[in-house]
């Protein structure tokens, strides 16, 4: 009789619902075991939408198994369906009451099979498709047909398992999607994808935490957590940096910036005067050891990491002290191609820890994959280049550039945000004051500051008003000059390894760096915490007590760092920084004295 009721419900879980899949279990199991099995066939096929159920069109054998292979927790073979007996067993022990089902692993590892069973079918193919696997993370190759074979998102992932093989990633995920209620809060770009191609309409949690996390350094003064409203960002725009000097900026350096409007603006082209709200998303290699070496630039040595930067930061760094200009592109996107950008952009923020090539994955290409996998109108159009001056133009020929939205004057370009000059134009407008009224001999500025601090200290004592403010710009500049060449002195020799006498150093440095990285690889803030993909509230609460308490020490440590390495470098590096430091010192001193002799 027990049995009869067995099969009985049985069969009315697989009757209950026309698109219910036909799941048998094999003969033999005792009645227990067959009730059992059949409120997690129930269990399970209750929470399959119509088509995935529809696709499963032919009877499913059900077996039990005592032989899968260590940790393989069930396997989907032909129309066939092994799982490990022992999870039969935890199901009995309450996996099928009430909440605890959804938490259960035997109703995971029969979805995760069910699932392979719904790829194979004609109407599934998920695995397959292009649009899919843009999303999965096995991206384009820049040089070559097809995809990457490797998927570099592999942090913050639900089960590491979903990187073996594009198969495996959909049948997690697809666990995921029809189990974890805020599966939508956290990969929002999958489940909108698994909604349409199931023909369903899910409405995202009412509890998803607001906006997108981006975590920033605060080595350079950022603001550690930053939060940004996809709604506010009015418009996206290739941020393009002039040509370099270094082997890996010789072709300019891609970018993109979000532009964001200020709290209390309406979104509209006013934003655009927001500098100081803008946020610049960079693709950089992360330097573990101080120093860009080419051959590991060319055997993809680094980490390529999505960094989120202040505009301001990211203006001061190009055009004061690499003196590169900076041209702001602007994309002719719609409302929700934008949105789908920033999401886009969060996602490798949290997720992505590729490899950086000079050439096969560099910037560009990095930001191409990124416009590429956001937006399925832009994947379709010939942009692959690994050339951040190719993209810029590639963009424009495609019609993705909205033109009409630059100012035809140049001047108008500079006001508002498309065009940041590099420095060098001001410093010689700062030079040819100085040299007018102290006859400088330097041809021009740049040879100005490449002079020794004591040769330049003499005209300092003469200047006049009008020439010490002059110069005083100028010996900025060369102080920044003096502090990256020391900065790459450095790098050689950490490069070069230090020696034993510097061993203290070293540990404090690498102590330094562990901050560092963490700071460029935001996942790293929240190991051992419970989640994935996108931080939801709690995550969030735990970035506040750790990433951002580490801020203000990460600064104290930089500042200190910075006193015990500058006794490693050479005696004339170090003469030279010392010198340059003093000649803005006295050079403030000078204008106090000449502003108080003119009052």
């Amino acid at each position: 009789m027990i049995r009869q009721l067995a099969l009985a419900a049985l069969l009315l879980a697989s009757a209950t619902a026309v698109a219910a899949p036909r799941i048998e279990p094999v003969p033999g199991l005792d009645a227990v075991d067959l009730a059992a099995t059949a409120s997690l066939v129930a269990a399970a096929s209750e929470r399959l939408p119509a088509a995935w159920a529809q696709a499963l069109d032919r009877p499913i054998a059900l077996e039990w198994r005592d032989d899968l292979p260590e940790g393989v927790h069930g396997r989907a073979k032909h129309w066939r369906i092994l799982l490990r007996r022992e999870l039969l067993e935890d199901w009995k022990q309450g996996g099928d009451a009430g909440a605890g089902a959804t938490e259960s692993p035997a109703l995971a590892a029969l979805l995760h099979e069910l699932a392979h069973l719904y790829d194979r079918a004609a109407a599934g193919g998920l695995s397959r498709d292009p649009r899919l696997l843009d999303l999965a993370g096995w991206q384009k190759s820049a040089l070559r047909p097809g995809r990457r074979a490797r998927n570099d998102f592999r942090d913050r992932s639900p089960d590491s398992y979903e990187l073996a093989s594009p198969r495996e990633h959909v049948a997690v995920n697809l666990e995921h999607y029809l189990l974890d209620p805020g599966y939508a809060c956290r990969r929002p770009a999958l489940a909108a994808y698994f909604d349409a191609r199931f023909g369903v309409t899910r409405r995202a949690p009412a509890d998803c935490a607001p906006g997108l996390a981006f975590v920033q350094d605060p080595a350079a003064g950022a603001e550690p957590l930053r939060l940004v409203d996809p709604a506010r960002v009015y418009a996206v725009d290739y941020l393009l940096a002039g040509d370099g000097e270094g082997m890996a900026s010789r072709w300019g350096h891609s970018m993109l910036r979000l532009v964001v409007c200020a709290p209390g603006r309406e979104p509209g082209p006013d934003c655009r005067l927001d500098l100081q709200h803008h946020l610049v998303l960079s693709f950089r290699a992360f330097v573990d050891d101080l120093q860009i070496s080419s051959w590991r630039g060319l055997t993809g040595g680094y980490p390529s990491r999505l960094f989120a930067l202040p505009l301001d930061q990211v203006v001061d760094e190009y055009t004061r002290v690499e003196l590169r200009e900076l041209h702001a592109i602007p994309l002719a996107l719609s409302r929700g191609e934008i949105e789908a950008v920033a999401l886009r952009a969060a996602q490798l923020h949290w997720s992505y820890d590729g490899r950086y090539l000079f050439v096969g994955n560099n910037c560009a290409v990095e930001t191409w994959k990124l416009l590429h996998d956001a937006l399925p109108r832009l994947a379709a159009l010939p942009l692959r280049t690994v050339f951040p001056n190719g993209l810029a133009r590639r963009l424009q020929r495609s019609g993705v550039v909205d033109g009409a939205a630059v100012p035809a004057d140049p001047a108008e370009q500079v006001r508002l945000g498309f065009r940041f000059e590099a420095a060098s134009t001001h410093y010689e407008a700062m030079y040819a004051v100085a040299r007018d009224e102290l006859d400088l001999q330097a041809r021009d500025a740049r040879d100005w500051i490449a002079l020794a601090p004591a040769r330049r200290r003499p005209a300092l004592e003469q200047a006049g008003l009008k020439a010490a403010a002059a110069l005083l710009v100028l010996e900025s500049a060369a102080l920044r000059r003096e502090e990256a060449l020391a900065r790459d002195e450095l790098k050689r020799r950490w490069l070069g390894r230090i020696a034993a006498a510097d061993a203290g150093v070293a540990e404090d440095v690498g102590r330094f760096l562990e901050v560092g990285d963490a700071f460029s690889r935001p996942a790293a803030w929240l190991q051992g915490v419970d989640g994935y993909g996108l931080p939801q509230r709690e995550e969030r609460e735990r970035l506040e007590a750790t990433a951002v308490a580490s801020a203000e020490g990460h600064r104290a440590e930089a500042r200190e760092l910075e006193a015990k390495i500058r006794a490693l470098l050479p005696a004339a590096r170090r003469e030279a920084l010392d010198g340059a430091e003093a000649n803005v010192a006295r050079l403030g001193e000078r204008l106090r004295e000449l502003a108080g002799a003119d009052s």
